[in-house]
């Protein structure tokens, strides 16, 4: 007869998790987790299972929540091919440094190596997709095991854990105690930050400086720090991708995206400035180009959690390692406030040229044909200030991130590291049930969006009103753009013959509309945010044979970005 101080091991991972003010768990069940999803019943009034459609789309949600929120995200899956269903997800949340904890079934331990039914090595196969993995074969050690995986997925730069729970092990009892993880060895958190005095003497000094700011100022929330900052010392600001909401896209001193996408201004001036201070960003090669020929008449102050980003990709002059907010919090008060009045009309002279051959032609293109540009112009006139985006990759994802009106931060949820087709429908869920008082908005391709509409069940089941506009060009866009540019036009494998999306939308109980005529652009979009509470398609066909600028080619330096 069990002691009734004890607990199955099933029930202490609940309610370690509801120790870590879980809310949501998403995730799939299977053989290999029946006890714990035998215990989610039995939990059921004080945290919530979403039933996704696949084990990719779960760990996708978990990303979307855990981005929005700033929280952990949870997913469960079973063992076998429910385990590696994660991977993808796994890699994507440590490029983009995300907090994930994964929970997998695994095979009775006694059955360990023996190639039991849907037993894998998941240990093994996820060792470099995760910041940390454990396989759990003693009760004794799972409520441990839980509190390191939420401190580590947490602590010093964020990214993705993974437990593996044997099922005899979810099937034995003991009592249960929760304390959470405060300090594990390897993952301190650094707190003091000492700034060299060089480095202030290098801003005040500086004629030419510019700011790339990354993820690392959102997951700090140093946000409001990095505005006083730029502001008091009057520099120009640039970021990448994952970066774009941590200042407002209207504030004078943002010149927009760094990168091979990015606006013209920061790309030419990269080259051109005398400091570059890099604030929670990696230097990822989309943003640098040609490393060799990166900002080499510039000194650069790199400032990053991560002490392994330090010097990978560009020599920096100085480096600081912790926490954005703390460094940006001492360094407004140690500055000068300065102007740089010549150095910012330059910034404006270029972003007038691209203004003129290249935004003019995205949002108010010639001929009948819809543009990628018009479409989020668009959106951008009816949707509200906080509305978040979730986009998925390609084409569309370079043209929202140029042209969505970002005024908040965390309200940027894409793929970004990684570049992952299929993750902006399971994604948006997670960002939905993360803000339920939120408009979201996903901007998907005819490609990503085949890759995982299975969710629109979840969608379906969970009655989320996420707005869902598929850019439909019939064509993997982006790479039917590289082949055109750089392969004399032969289209190898990236022309779709798609269904149609109406029809599928109406199956899962989701109105829609579609559009291809600019006339009916508008009024749609009104249409499809006039409906409260409830999801909805937009299917736009959309020009196929617009290009994406400005553009980096592959193996150029930034300062050789095209327009055309």
């Amino acid at each position: 007869m069990n002691d009734i101080n004890k607990y199955l091991g099933s029930e202490i991972l609940i309610k370690s998790l509801l120790k870590e003010n879980v809310k949501y768990i998403f995730g799939y069940p299977g053989g290999a987790v029946m006890p714990i999803y035998d215990a989610i019943y039995k939990y059921r009034n004080d945290i919530s299972h979403i039933l996704v459609r696949h084990e990719q789309g779960a760990i996708h949600a978990a990303q979307g929540y855990a981005r929005v929120t700033g929280n952990v995200g949870v997913c469960c899956t079973t063992s076998g091919p429910g385990a590696t269903n994660l991977i993808t997800g796994l890699v994507d949340a440590l490029i983009d440094s995300t907090p994930i904890v994964c929970v997998t079934g695994q095979v009775e331990a006694s059955l360990l190596g023996s190639d039991a039914f849907q037993e894998t090595n998941i240990i093994d196969l996820s060792i470099s997709a995760t910041k940390w993995n454990i396989q759990v074969t003693d009760i004794k050690k799972l409520s441990i095991s839980i509190a390191k995986a939420f401190y580590i997925a947490t602590t010093g730069r964020p990214g993705p854990v993974l437990i593996d729970i044997t099922k005899d092990t979810q099937l034995k009892y003991e009592k249960f105690y929760y304390s959470k993880c405060c300090y594990i060895n390897n993952f301190v958190k650094k707190n003091n930050i000492n700034i060299d005095n060089q480095i202030i003497k290098l801003i005040n000094s500086s004629k030419k400086p510019l700011v790339l700011a990354g993820q690392g100022v959102i997951l700090s929330n140093a946000e409001k720090e990095l505005k006083l900052f730029i502001e008091k010392c009057d520099i120009p600001i640039a970021t990448t991708l994952l970066g774009l909401s941590c200042i407002n896209k209207g504030h004078r001193l943002n010149f927009g995206m760094l990168g091979m996408h990015g606006n013209y201004a920061p790309n030419i001036l990269t080259n051109k400035c005398d400091l570059l201070i890099a604030i929670g960003m990696r230097f990822d090669d989309r943003v640098t180009g040609k490393i060799n020929n990166y900002a080499k008449q510039a000194k650069i102050v790199h400032i990053d959690i991560d002490s392994s980003e330090i010097n990978k990709n560009v020599v920096c002059d100085y480096f600081l390692i912790g926490d954005c907010k703390l460094f940006l919090k001492k360094l407004v008060n140690l500055v000068d406030e300065n102007k740089h009045d010549r150095w910012i009309s330059l910034f404006n002279k270029l972003r007038n040229k691209e203004d003129n051959e290249v935004v003019k032609k995205d949002l108010y293109p010639e001929g009948d044909k819809i543009s990628m540009g018009e479409v989020v112009a668009c959106v951008n006139n009816f949707k509200k200030t906080d509305a978040i985006l979730v986009t998925d990759v390609g084409q569309h994802q370079m043209i929202a991130a140029r042209y969505y009106n970002f005024t908040k931060s965390k309200t940027n949820i894409t793929s970004g590291g990684l570049g992952t087709m299929g993750f902006a429908i399971p994604a948006s869920i997670g960002v939905q049930l993360g803000s339920l008082d939120k408009e979201v908005i996903c901007i998907v391709g005819d490609g990503g969006f085949q890759m995982t509409l299975q969710e629109l069940g979840t969608i379906l089941q969970n009655n989320l009103p996420i707005k869902i506009i598929i850019m439909n060009n019939s064509f993997l866009g982006m790479v039917r753009q590289w082949q055109e540019l750089f392969f004399d036009s032969r289209y190898s494998c990236t022309h779709l013959i798609n269904p149609d999306f109406c029809k599928i939308a109406d199956a899962y109980n989701i109105s829609s509309t579609k559009v291809h005529k600019r006339n009916n652009l508008s009024e749609a979009v009104k249409k499809m945010f006039s409906i409260k509470h409830k999801p909805y398609l937009l299917n736009v066909i959309v020009d196929k044979t617009v290009n994406v600028f400005p553009m980096i080619p592959i193996g150029s330096s930034v300062s050789e970005i095209r327009l055309k």
